[in-house]
C-alpha cells in the first residue's frame, strides 16, 4: 500500500508539472494576443479619429497577421512540452510500476518464509516461488551440508519434472557462489561460460545462478537452463534474487534455532535426550490406542569404575553405552540419559516381549563394543515395565526404577520385566522371566 501511494504521489506531481507548463503556454500566447489586439486597437481607434476607416481595417489585419507566427510558435512549443511531458510521466508511470510489483513480490516471498516453521517447509516455498517466476524452465535450489562440503539439490521446480543437473559438487567448485553475485551465460559453450555447464545431456543452453547466502556466508545457488541466446530479463533474475536472499536468510534462522534446541534438549556428553526433552518426547509420541514400553537402566557399579580408572573413563563408558543403545532400538524409539549413569528407553508401539528382545541385544553388543574399545569391562542392569494407558509419566517411571532395583538385588547385569503394576514392585516381581547374566555382576 505504501509503494502505490508513493507511486501515484510522484504520478500526479509529474501530471501537476505537465498542467503548469500547459498553462504557462497557453498564457504566454494569450498575452502576446492581448498585447497586439490592444497596439491594433490603438491604431483602430486614431485612424477612425482622423475619417480613414479602411487604414483602421488594414492596421488590424497587419497587427494579427504580425501575432499569428507568434501564436503558432507558441502552440506548437506547448504541444512539444505536453507531449514531452506525458512521455516522462508514462515511463516514470511504467518505473514505479515495476517497482510496485517488485516490492509486493518480494513481500509475498518474505511473508510465506516467515510463516515456514522448518526446513521442509521452507524449501516448499522455496519451490513454489521459483515456479511462480519461471513457470516453463527447469530451475533448482542446491544448498551445502552442515559442513559447508557439499552442495546437495534441495529443491526443484521443473514443466518436465527434469532438475537442470548442475555437476557442482561444492560451494568452492561454483562461480556464482566463489564469486557472491548472480552469473548469466548465453551459451554453455562460449568461451567466458560456466566449465560446469558445458557437455550436459541434453547438449547446448544458457543458463542462470544466483547465489545464496547464510549469515553472510554463501551456501548455496539458485541455477536454471533454458535454450541457447535466451537472456532472462533483469526484473526475473531481481526475483530469483529476492528468492535466494529469503531462502538463506529463514533457512539459516532455522538452523540456529534447531542447533539451539538441539542443544537445549540433548545431553552434551551422549548426545541423547536429556530428562526434559525425553517427558515431552513421551508426552507428544504416546497414542492411548496402541503399547508402550519404558525401561530405565544404569551401569553397575558405575561409582567405582570412576575411581578407580578416572573419570575420563568413565564419560567413555557412558558414551560408548549410548551408542549400543542407539545401534540396538528402532528410529522410533526414544534413549535418553536421564542423570548420572541413569538411562531411561521409552518404546512406543512395542509390547514388553519386543523391548526385553532389544534389551538382550545391547547386552550382547555392549559386551563386544567393551572389548574392541578397550575400555574396562562393565555391565549394566535393566528394570521394564508397560505403561498403563492413563498412567502419567512420573508414574511409569517409578515402576521402571523399582524393576531396576529388583535386578539390581538380583545380582545385575540382567533384564527385570514387571508383569503387572503393583504397590510393591519387590513382591510382584517374577525372577524366572530374568535374562541370564553374561560375565556376572562387576
Amino acid at each position: 500500500m505504501m509503494a502505490r501511494t508513493g507511486a501515484e504521489n510522484e504520478i500526479s506531481e509529474a501530471r501537476g508539472a505537465v498542467q503548469d507548463a500547459a498553462r504557462s503556454s497557453l498564457f504566454m500566447v494569450m498575452a502576446q494576443f492581448m498585447v497586439v489586439a490592444t497596439v491594433s486597437s490603438l491604431v483602430a481607434s486614431l485612424l477612425v479619429a482622423s475619417h480613414q476607416p479602411w487604414l483602421s481595417l488594414l492596421s488590424g489585419a497587419i497587427g494579427l497577421a504580425l501575432c499569428a507566427p507568434g501564436c503558432l510558435y507558441l502552440l506548437h512549443k506547448t504541444q512539444r512540452v505536453v507531449g514531452a511531458s506525458d512521455a516522462v510521466a508514462d515511463a516514470r508511470q511504467a518505473r514505479l510500476n515495476d517497482e510496485s510489483r517488485r516490492r509486493d513480490f518480494e513481500a509475498q516471498v518474505a511473508d510465506a518464509f516467515e510463516m515456514a516453521e522448518d526446513e521442509t517447509e521452507a524449501l516448499s516455498v522455496a519451490e513454489r516461488a521459483l515456479r511462480a517466476v519461471l513457470p516453463d524452465r527447469s530451475v533448482e535450489l542446491l544448498l551445502a551440508d552442515n559442513s559447508h562440503a557439499h552442495l546437495t539439490r534441495m529443491a526443484t521446480s521443473s514443466p518436465d519434472g527434469e532438475a537442470p543437473g548442475c555437476p557442482v559438487g561444492s560451494p568452492q567448485e561454483c562461480p556464482a557462489a566463489r564469486r557472491a553475485r548472480a552469473h548469466q551465460f548465453n551459451d554453455s559453450e562460449a568461451v567466458n561460460a560456466c566449465p560446469k555447464m558445458r557437455d550436459r545431456a541434453n547438449g547446448r543452453c544458457s543458463g542462470v545462478c544466483v547465489p545464496v547466502a547464510m549469515m553472510g556466508r554463501t551456501v548455496g545457488v539458485i541455477h536454471t537452463v533454458g535454450p541457447v541466446g535466451e537472456i532472462l530479463e533483469d526484473a526475473t533474475v531481481e526475483r530469483l534474487q529476492v528468492i535466494a536472499n529469503n531462502s538463506g536468510s529463514r533457512l539459516g534462522v532455522l538452523r540456529i534455532m534447531a542447533e539451539t534446541q538441539l542443544q537445549a534438549s540433548t545431553d552434551g556428553l551422549t548426545g541423547l535426550l536429556n530428562r526434559r526433552a525425553l517427558e515431552n518426547e513421551f508426552r507428544r509420541r504416546r497414542r492411548p490406542d496402541q503399547v508402550t514400553t519404558v525401561v530405565m537402566c544404569d551401569l553397575d557399579h558405575f561409582k567405582m569404575l570412576n575411581d578407580t580408572y578416572g573419570h575420563e573413563t568413565g564419560d567413555r563408558a557412558l558414551r560408548l553405552f549410548a551408542e549400543t543403545l542407539k545401534g540396538c532400538v528402532r528410529p522410533q524409539d526414544i534413549p535418553s540419559r536421564y542423570g548420572g549413569e541413569e538411562f531411561v528407553i521409552v518404546f512406543p508401539g512395542c509390547g514388553p516381549d519386543d523391548a526385553n528382545w532389544a534389551l538382550e541385544r545391547v547386552r550382547g553388543q555392549l559386551a563386544v563394543a567393551i572389548r574392541e574399545a578397550g575400555v574396562p569391562p562393565f555391565t549394566a542392569s535393566f528394570g521394564l515395565v508397560e505403561a498403563e494407558p492413563k498412567e502419567d509419566f512420573a508414574s511409569v517411571l517409578r515402576r521402571a526404577d523399582a524393576a531396576l532395583f529388583v535386578a539390581k538385588r538380583a545380582g545385575r547385569d540382567r533384564v527385570h520385566v514387571q508383569l503387572r503394576p503393583s504397590d510393591d514392585p519387590l513382591v510382584d516381581a517374577v525372577m524366572p522371566t530374568d535374562s541370564a547374566p553374561l560375565a556376572g555382576p562387576t
